[in-house]
């Protein structure tokens, strides 16, 4: 069981953007292949698991997508015998799911960034179905009900029925690039720091967030956020090898051994930074210039806070919002101002309901002032409220080293 479950979080993207491109119906390809997988669980226990896993599902989803399109072509001659306007039929259905596959997830997160589509609905639907979070799992990332996300999701589909899924023009790609740029970013974010289960990053998104950004890249060479969005990711993601210990433990940021970053990765992040400042940039190219002061700082005591805090300053002002904030008073209680990052964060309280690294954050702060006792508290608050279990003892584990007051 364990064994299917991590094969699907791997292929079920792709597979599910490979279907739709060919049944036009974002909820039929998600259907065929959730039938894959009921085909995979009754066979892999008995059967073994085959060599190649995503090859096989793509394989059993096929034959059903071939099934349904076949039934689909019927209807539509029909159609045409009582002179109504229908699709011409696909001669060889076969031939035609296997072709193309390298830019379906990335025609399907355009589709999904299609103005019928509210951001919300946009954003439950892509981790409900790239990402591969439980309905459960988006509604504690939103802090909204379940019931909330159910219909989103529900409407989301609904909306899309009569999109086209193909890239947009030329006039329509300006309009969603925007969309499309936080969709990917949110493709990255939840293989960095995953919502919920055992694993506390998932690279395989992350890699795959960034080949879709470098498709961008090439889409819209002239476009300085997509360059600053590719720098951010980039450079995030070299640091994925040492965010985790021999044991799969996390490593926070500054207790990191900086060797093991990917000094490859930081140089394409760099050089994707560099033109997109030359172009003007904006939020991503802010929150990229950001991780490039981690990047270029030999070891964590070399960091440059206060140009990190004053970069984040500038942030809070071109996108304001909660979680910005929350990472500006991060940056004040390394510049050595702790208590007015405290300030910010006290003042955040009722906009981050439950989210954990509120009171993470907040414990690093009161830590930093000597109140230790409370920064505990803080501490266990942030395990309560974390659904990924390994981020429960990170937390855990640092309010242990926390000493007591005597």
């Amino acid at each position: 069981m364990q064994a299917v479950e991590a094969i699907w979080r791997i292929e079920s993207a792709r597979l599910i953007a490979g279907l739709a491109r060919f049944v036009r119906d974002v909820g039929l390809a998600e259907d065929l292949a959730q039938d894959a997988l009921v085909a995979a669980l009754e066979q892999w226990p008995r059967d073994g698991v085959p060599d190649a896993p995503g090859p096989w599902l793509m394989a059993v989803a096929k034959r059903k997508a071939i099934d349904a399109l076949r039934r689909r072509d019927s209807y539509a001659q029909k159609l045409i015998l009582i002179h109504r306007e229908a699709e011409p039929p696909v001669d060889d259905w076969d031939d035609a799911i296997a072709d193309h596959l390298g830019d379906d997830l990335l025609r399907l997160i355009f589709t999904a960034a299609h103005p019928a589509l509210t951001p919300d609905a946009q954003k439950a639907l892509i981790l409900r179905m790239l990402c591969g979070l439980s309905t459960p799992e988006i509604a504690r990332a939103f802090l909204v009900p379940e019931a909330t996300v159910a219909q989103r999701i529900v409407r989301a589909k609904r909306s899309l029925t009569d999109v086209r899924f193909e890239m947009p023009t030329r006039a329509e790609l300006a309009a969603r690039t925007r969309q499309v740029q936080q969709v990917v970013y949110l493709i990255f974010n939840e293989g960095y720091a995953a919502t919920a289960g055992e694993d506390w990053a998932r690279p395989t998104l992350c890699h795959e967030a960034m080949r879709l950004g470098r498709l961008l890249a090439s889409l819209l060479p002239d476009d300085a956020e997509t360059h600053g969005l590719l720098a951010l990711m980039e450079l995030q993601a070299s640091r994925l090898a040492a965010r985790q210990d021999a044991d799969g433990e996390p490593v926070p940021l500054l207790e990191q051994e900086r060797h093991r970053w990917d000094r490859a990765l930081i140089r394409h992040g760099l050089d994707a930074l560099d033109r997109a400042e030359a172009l003007g940039g904006g939020p991503y190219t802010l929150q990229a210039m950001i991780a490039a002061c981690h990047a270029r700082a030999i070891h964590a005591e070399a960091t440059d806070w206060p140009r990190i805090s004053a970069l984040y300053e500038v942030l809070a002002h071109v996108q304001p919002g909660p979680v910005v904030r929350l990472n500006q008073a991060v940056a004040l209680g390394f510049a050595g101002d702790p208590s007015r990052g405290l300030r910010i964060v006290d003042e955040l309280g009722d906009k981050l309901p439950g989210y954990p690294h509120l009171h993470g954050v907040r414990a690093e702060l009161l830590d930093r002032l000597g109140r230790g006792d409370e920064a505990r508290a803080e501490l266990d608050r942030a395990a309560s409220m974390s659904r990924n279990v390994a981020e429960q003892r990170l937390f855990r584990r640092r309010a242990d080293r926390i000493k007591p007051r005597r």
